[in-house]
């Protein structure tokens, strides 16, 4: 069974649209396909745990139910300002502009959302946004939005496949027709045909050693998308969330929700210090230093909602964490202390507060940790979380430069710039997974069935088939040496002589990765799955790598310790990544588009 590649050996599917990825963007982007059109869908994991149920804080959608003054504009205003202007001006106006929509729909479609006491939806604070912005379930709001998806999608007619990987997208003439993968439990091969496919398979966590990220998080829609001629781009602007878990090891890494800040949380050093005053930003100012719990108010305009400067964005919090360690003032597990359960001196019920408002938090900790977060602080660190860059994308239509391959959610590049605000990611994955469906829908009605040369996918089978044929590396081994590295050599604080070291390091993996060889059988088979991983890994390692070496500058989530501040030359392009004509991936950069005047209007008022 190892080395058959005959044609029984393929199950064969006809669809006018497929979906690789079934967390909110693959979901919402099915569900606006389906309807007349055949609809597959495909997950690497069981349906209903794809990694968007991780995302707990909220959803970011101006409703202005908690503040009236909030508006598209601002919300707009405020994506632009974390992206540090590196985001394509039109798809954050049509993010802010749908978000709401999106939100509505989804309640209307029964997601069952906190409430203020007029019993509208509940909006809380977050960092980089101006107002209380963000709708939620107490801190399971992924998990609510995937429930309400799933709940929905499975009366539209869809076909979902789990458990199944996609190792390759089959292409006719230079448009995408199809894909190639096999199923997980038993390997048999899967070919699915399809007019139109859209990639929803998040981010790249798994190339580093620390993440929030789950197992399946190992780049494949953008190394799909890569392998069959489509760009990639912001691939230097990895998110890494201020707060993970740090004890026990077995837990590192796991995602502390920036909720626990938004509800009061309080970031303290080993000397019992609230460091974080000691570096707040130009933009803004601590007015209330006699009474630093009141927070620092913005310096510009109208901006004066207090916010704690634990609210400052994730990669400027992270920074400062990451200071603290270096310099000897770190937990005593390698964190800092996250502390809720301050909030009892100023509040009689706080332990109820903390359980209603922070259930998962409390769970998590109290079950993996032994701490109770009502009465101890918790461990945290930085942690990788998040991919702004992805597959280069149309702003309106989500398509690729590849006719017919269209990505959406974290997948896709464009939206955050050089930083995401938190909440955006769910409100993205609704937005553009809507864009995604509609757009891949009336690409496939427009487009006639084609089907992919039977040679292409006895070739991808065969490669997938090779690593049987080896008794080379471990596959383990080369992916936890390119973890290690990444950690290492790319991580939040980066300097040029290690990013060229990373660069060389993982092409030598990447070498090293195409003899990897595995034993037994297609069944039940862990290192085959890791091996078949490891091409995806190594193509956004080296992605991620190569473009943080060019952007000579800190930007964002990107930060170079030999080049601190921000250069003007680089603001004024995106790093564009694309396998050249020898096959090698090539780097150029590509202009950052211009504002309209009314785009610069928004901008200037919300300053």
């Amino acid at each position: 069974m190892t080395a058959s590649t005959n044609s029984s050996d393929f199950q064969t599917f006809d669809y006018d649209v497929l979906i690789i990825g079934a967390g909110g963007a693959g979901l919402r982007a099915a569900i606006e396909a389906a309807g007349d059109l055949r609809v597959g869908l495909v997950c690497k994991s069981l349906l209903g745990k794809a990694h968007t149920v991780m995302a707990e804080g909220g959803v970011a959608a101006s409703l202005a139910n908690v503040d009236e003054r909030d508006s598209w504009q601002t919300h707009f205003a405020d994506t632009m300002r974390g992206g540090q202007y590196l985001s394509q001006p039109l798809m954050p106006e049509f993010h802010a502009k749908e978000a709401p929509k999106r939100v509505l729909e989804l309640e209307q479609w029964g997601a069952l959302f906190d409430r203020t006491k007029d019993g509208k939806i509940l909006q809380r604070n977050f960092g980089g946004h101006k107002y209380p912005r963000l709708a939620h379930v107490g801190d399971r709001t992924g998990l609510e939005m995937i429930r309400t998806l799933q709940d929905h999608g499975i009366h539209q007619g869809i076909d979902v496949h789990m458990e199944c990987t996609v190792t390759k997208l089959l292409t006719d003439d230079g448009r995408v027709v199809g894909a190639f993968g096999y199923e997980r439990e038993l390997g048999r091969f899967k070919v699915f045909n399809a007019k139109a496919v859209v990639l929803c398979t998040g981010g790249i966590g798994r190339a580093f050693k620390i993440t929030s990220n789950s197992w399946e998080y190992t780049g494949d829609g953008h190394s799909l998308a890569y392998h069959a001629g489509a760009e990639l781009m912001d691939m230097e602007f990895v998110q890494f969330h201020p707060t993970g878990m740090v004890w026990p090891p077995s837990v590192r890494g796991i995602l502390v929700t920036e909720g626990v800040r938004g509800e009061g949380g309080i970031l303290k050093n080993t000397d019992d210090k609230r460091f974080m005053f000691d570096d707040i930003p130009d933009l803004y100012v601590n007015q209330t230093a006699d009474n630093p719990e009141e927070g620092w108010r913005y310096t510009q305009g109208d901006r004066d909602a207090r916010r704690p400067p634990e609210l400052l964005t994730r990669d400027h919090v992270a920074r400062c964490i990451v200071r603290e360690i270096r310099e000897g003032r770190g937990s005593e597990h390698g964190g800092v202390y996250l502390d809720i359960a301050w909030i009892k001196e100023k509040m009689p019920n706080a332990e109820a507060h903390i359980k209603k408002k922070l259930p998962s938090m409390y769970h998590q900790f109290k079950e993996l940790a032994g701490i109770d977060i009502t009465k101890e602080p918790m461990e945290v660190g930085p942690t990788t979380h998040y991919a702004m860059g992805g597959v280069r994308v149309d702003p309106a239509t989500q398509m690729s430069g590849v006719p017919g391959l269209f990505a959406a959610g974290e997948c896709a590049a464009g939206l955050h710039g050089a930083n995401r605000l938190g909440g955006n990611s769910l409100s993205d994955l609704l937005v553009f997974g809507k864009r995604a469906g509609e757009y891949a829908a009336k690409f496939a009605a427009e487009n006639e069935d084609t089907k992919a040369d039977p040679a292409q996918i006895e070739a991808a089978a065969a490669e997938a088939l090779a690593p049987f044929e080896r008794a080379t590396a471990n596959p383990y081994d080369i992916q936890f040496e390119l973890q290690d590295l990444m950690q290492d050599k790319v991580g939040i604080v980066r300097v040029e002589s290690e990013m060229e070291e990373a660069v060389t390091a993982v092409r030598d993996l990447k070498e090293r990765a195409s003899v990897v060889g595995v034993s037994g059988n297609r069944q039940y088979n862990p290192g085959w799955h890791t091996a078949l991983d490891l091409d995806n890994l190594m193509t956004v390692s080296e992605a991620v790598a190569m473009a943080a070496l060019e952007r000579k500058e800190s930007r964002g989530a990107h930060f170079r310790d030999d080049y601190p501040d921000k250069e003007e030359e680089y603001s004024k392009f995106n790093s564009v990544l694309y396998k050249g004509e020898d096959g090698q991936m090539e780097l150029r950069r590509e202009p950052v588009p211009a504002l309209s005047e009314e785009q610069s209007a928004i901008i200037e008022e919300n300053r």
